[in-house]
């Protein structure tokens, strides 16, 4: 092959230093915003990144994990691998929040860090040294144990590939994080037309190829489809990754097949359409429940059906003895893992989606009467087991039921407002009861669901969506666990809007736990109080008729708010569990 771009830096006769070249490698890729914290020999990194401010936007943290949880909201909804940045002994003990969620949800992202190797005595167990030498912690083997890959370039030229590589590999096949940890040699070198490897432009390194489905089986598959009396499609996170929404929902009603997610799929389809069941599984609703257990074919788009999905693999919900599964799936090892499967189609979800279309408009589809009689029946069965509603919707108690809090911010905001979920019942709630109205607008931590996710994560992408509304739904432990970040909305003037259901316990654990309770409840705090001192808005609401108010004025405010919602204990995790779980 010819290399076409002989315009780039690469072929200049130049020399640089190692950091800067690693910085233009972000520039190459299209990486418009890093997050971390500068320390050890990241500074290198953060003395380059000064010189490419136009370019590059560098927020800076208040804690590393942060960084991380925003270089993985960064990844998951740009498709571009998200960058955090610290020093190496912080990184391995602060940042791996997102790096976790990123390796279990397939984000692509990027952990740029350091050694803090002291070279040439990092065999004498320096200071905050993660070499793996004798005396310091082994930041490769631990850092491994959590990312696609990681590498550890030692001169200049290795570090200008390895990043390149970092980006390849972050993005290749199913996505996720991979860790460059460089020693200071190499941050610290320089590089130029000579170097050793070559170096070459970031273009040739980033994955250009798509795959698709083996075209006899996408026919099989789409006769199957015809065939089948009772089809349905499981949308998993894979649809959310492919930004495969319209395919889905062009295939599911071109067959009038039903579209029922995974937690980790939610929002993929939009749950308002007349072929929506919402989330099934452990706490799915009733209809989606139904109607899994009684397709005779179900078609799995971008899911590993894990435990909580299939309520332990539970007979009367998904049965491979009386339906026919279908699987679509980027990722051979995800293929048949927890059910053996008719058929694999093999590729991203979007073109194999596509490729399920056109075959069904060449060889036929379902007729009209059929798609109509099925959406018929779904409409029914919405009447007869009900669809994202509570008696406790309208409930004027204080303090305040969580399904009244849902519902006010169901109808404060837009269509397309990105709701950004933390740990915990809150978040059940949310997915149960929050009905999204555009695909891609509901984000939650499924992978790994630790605490203190929703704030960073919505300060991440309301810097990507700077004009759509973007609202964090946390608990108040939740907010105990990151309400640092505030500082960073605050500096930065990302107007977030911030929701803390606030019951001043641990109510997952609270309610777990039974009258036994021990280490779950918390003083009253104010956490509005909490968030005014750090120069935001902040707003106590204990009358649900407040809700309304406080919602339109939070969303139309130019400075990030946080409302504290005095919300009730009575409902818990358990009257939203689905029966067929055990």
């Amino acid at each position: 092959m010819v290399l076409k771009n002989t315009n780039s830096f690469w072929s200049m006769d130049e020399e640089i230093s190692a950091s800067e070249a690693v910085i233009r490698v972000l520039e190459e890729a299209g990486i418009d915003t890093v997050f971390g914290v500068p320390g050890g020999n990241t500074g290198f990194i953060f003395r380059a990144l000064r010189d490419h401010q136009e370019s590059i936007r560098t927020i800076l943290v208040r804690h590393e994990s942060a960084a991380g949880i925003m270089a993985e909201i960064y990844g998951r909804l740009t498709g571009k691998p998200g960058i955090a940045i610290g020093q190496g002994v912080a990184m391995l003990s602060n940042g791996l929040a997102g790096v976790l969620e990123a390796f279990a949800s397939s984000s692509p992202m990027l952990i740029l860090t350091e050694l803090e190797d002291r070279y040439p005595f990092s065999h004498h167990g320096p200071y905050q040294g993660v070499v793996g030498e004798y005396g310091n912690v082994d930041a490769k083997r631990s850092f491994g144990g959590v990312t696609k890959a990681t590498m550890m370039p030692l001169n200049g030229p290795q570090a200008v590939q390895c990043t390149q590589l970092g980006l390849k590999h972050a993005l290749a096949g199913e996505r996720g994080p991979v860790a460059i940890l460089y020693h200071s040699k190499a941050i610290t070198d320089h590089v130029g037309s000579n170097s050793i490897p070559r170096l070459y432009p970031t273009e040739y390194y980033l994955p250009k190829i798509h795959a698709s489905a083996d075209q006899s089986s996408v026919t099989d598959v789409g006769q199957m489809l015809l065939e089948a009396k009772h089809p349905l499609i499981i949308a998993g996170n894979g649809v959310h990754i492919s930004q495969a929404y319209s395919e889905l929902q062009n295939l599911s009603e071109m067959l009038g097949a039903p579209v029922a997610t995974t937690q980790s799929g939610k929002g993929c389809f939009n749950e308002s359409h007349d072929l929506a069941l919402g989330v099934f599984g452990r706490f799915g609703d009733t209809i989606a429940n139904t109607f899994v257990g009684k397709a005779d074919l179900i078609l799995v788009v971008g899911s590993r059906l894990a435990p909580h999905d299939t309520c332990n693999a539970h007979k009367d919900l998904l049965d491979p003895k009386r339906q026919t599964l279908v699987q679509i799936d980027i990722e051979t090892r995800n293929a048949a893992w927890t059910y053996p499967i008719e058929h694999v189609l093999f590729g991203d979800a979007k073109i194999v989606l596509s490729q399920l279309i056109k075959n069904l408009e060449i060889k036929g589809k379902p007729t009209p009467e059929v798609v109509k009689e099925r959406c018929q029946q779904l409409q029914s069965a919405r009447q007869k087991y009900g669809y994202f509603n509570s008696p406790y919707s309208n409930s004027d108690v204080a303090p305040i039921h969580p399904q009244r809090v849902v519902k006010e911010i169901s109808e404060a905001v837009n269509d397309d407002a990105l709701i950004v979920c933390d740990a915990g019942e809150n978040r059940l709630f949310m997915m149960r009861y929050f009905q999204t109205k555009a695909p891609g607008t509901f984000l939650q931590h499924t992978g790994c669901g630790l605490m203190g996710y929703g704030i960073p994560a919505a300060i991440a992408s309301k810097l990507i969506y700077p004009k759509r509304q973007v609202v964090a739904i946390c608990g108040d432990g939740d907010f105990g666990m990151s309400l640092f970040n505030l500082m960073t909305a605050y500096q930065y003037n990302i107007p977030i809007v911030v929701v803390v259901f606030n019951n001043s316990a641990l109510g997952w654990v609270k309610h777990a736990q039974g009258e036994r309770n021990l280490a779950v409840d918390f003083p009253n705090h104010d956490c509005a109080a909490i968030a005014r001192a750090m120069g935001c808005n902040g707003v106590r609401i204990e009358r649900p008729e407040n809700l309304r108010d406080a919602l339109y004025n939070a969303l139309n405010s130019a400075k990030p708010t946080l409302l504290d919602v005095c919300t009730s204990l009575e409902e818990s995790y358990r009257d939203l569990t689905s029966p067929l779980f055990s």
